[in-house]
């Protein structure tokens, strides 16, 4: 579930920011396909990662987290 919020997350804050997977791939320092891992909710990130690509997409960790806990609420509620 956890995974799945984060991806929706960084998915909409990616093209909000307008960065194609490439680009932002580039900006945060990781792969291409890790990128599009991510936001198939196919990979977790590192606590590092995760630190990198809140800075790139301009938002505070703590902002990025509550992003996903709302989105992952939102899962929750929609699965009972």
């Amino acid at each position: 579930m956890i995974d799945k919020a984060f991806a929706k997350v960084l998915r909409n804050l990616r093209h909000e920011k307008n960065f194609s997977q490439e680009a932002f791939a580039f900006e945060v320092g990781i792969h291409r396909t890790y990128v599009s891992q991510l936001e198939r909710g196919l990979k977790s990130p590192s606590l590092k990662t995760i630190q990198k690509i809140s800075q790139v997409l301009g938002v505070n960790l703590s902002e990025l987290m509550a992003l996903v806990e709302i989105e992952a609420s939102k899962e929750n509620l929609s699965s009972v």
